[in-house]
């Protein structure tokens, strides 16, 4: 007699490791582990979403008209080629589930979003990992990468977790040479935080093959009520609608998206905060002989030297004790790295006060 089994390939999926909230013992935690914003989320977004509250008996809008209509509104986008999702991992699951399967692949980079290489296994899809070239997207080798089976071909641009971005005309490049059959997604989830960054918007207005995937969790504080959106052509819009569930994205989460979008200025207040702060903490940490990549996103990723015990896993266990949560990124390829969301400012103090302690242990 047979047994129930998953699809092949699904228990070869390793389950996604977020980053780390809570600290044994310890109440007041510092959290730089996820890339939050040290304000929250917009007061609008707040009482947007307590107002909402009160109709959530209410089955919410099937197509998500007016949320697309404030994305559209700010960004210059039309939003009829504007698809809404729970958080940006929704859209890049569509994606998959839309455009691969068995004997397709999926193109990544080796430092990229985790999810990329989760959604096309879910889909029975081969994801390819391709190297970077010192921790930024080598367009040359994505080429080299692609195959007649290639249909996806995924870059966060800014990447997380390095925080490095690569040129228009970089990616211009990558989306002309793909091969005919292959979409070119580029990942926005940071794009707010780089001045004067489309994310790829003339690009995708340009072309036919390529597509952009967009959240509300990282600069407009909105990660714990899952909104996230994307952009491309209407004909891989139309596709996605299509196994998009009727009532996926809540009327909570509209209420709030369609609030912070419009809060234009708490998000100048979050990006200049950020460009405060992203400048005086990488040098700070040069300062403790630390390498850190260059970063344009909202965090750093801070290199360990590994020898005399001042290894990554000995600085995160350092911080940890002192109720300080960052994010170890082993699982992304870079065991002696430690990623550190810029936070508040006694948030970030602390952070280098406590580094610079551990590194003077004798």
């Amino acid at each position: 007699m047979g047994k129930i089994e998953p699809q092949p390939g699904i228990m070869n999926i390793a389950l996604y490791q977020s980053g780390a909230a809570h600290v044994p013992g310890v109440d007041n935690v510092i959290k730089l582990s996820s890339n939050e914003n040290p304000y929250g989320p917009s007061p609008k977004a707040v009482e947007a979403v307590r107002n909402a509250a009160a109709q959530m008996h209410r089955y919410p809008n099937t197509d998500h008209t007016s949320l697309r209509a404030a994305i559209g509104e700010a960004h210059d986008m039309d939003p009829d080629r504007i698809i809404c999702g729970v958080g940006s991992d929704e859209i890049i699951h569509f994606l998959c589930q839309a455009y691969a399967g068995p004997g397709d692949e999926v193109l990544h980079t080796e430092h990229g979003f985790s999810m990329y290489k989760i959604s096309a296994m879910a889909a029975g899809a081969t994801p390819v990992e391709v190297k970077e070239r010192e921790r930024v997207t080598d367009v040359d080798a994505l080429l080299a990468g692609c195959t007649e089976r290639t249909r996806l071909v995924f870059i966060a641009n800014p990447n997380n977790p390095t925080g490095t971005m690569i040129s228009e005309a970089e990616v211009a490049r990558l989306a002309d040479n793909i091969p005919p059959q292959a979409i070119l997604v580029l990942d926005g989830a940071y794009a707010e935080y780089v001045e004067g960054f489309d994310a790829g918007k003339a690009l995708i207005d340009a072309r036919s093959n390529v597509f952009m995937t967009r959240t509300f969790s990282k600069l407009y504080g909105l990660g714990g009520i899952r909104v996230g959106w994307g952009y491309g052509p209407r004909e891989i819009i139309d596709v996605l609608n299509r196994i998009r569930g009727p009532f996926n994205v809540n009327g909570m989460a509209i209420a709030a998206g369609m609030a912070a979008v419009r809060d234009r200025d708490f998000v100048t207040r979050s990006i200049e905060h950020n460009d405060t702060w992203l400048p005086w903490v990488t040098a700070e940490l040069e300062k403790l002989g630390l390498k850190v990549t260059p970063s344009v996103g909202n965090f750093v990723l801070v290199h360990f030297p590994d020898e005399d015990g001042k290894r990554a896993a000995d600085a995160d266990a350092y911080l940890l004790e002192r109720g300080c949560v960052l994010r170890m990124v082993g699982n992304y390829g870079l065991p002696n790295s430690i990623r550190m969301t810029i936070g508040s400012e006694d948030a970030n103090r602390a952070i280098i006060g406590h580094l610079k302690d551990f590194l003077e242990q004798k």
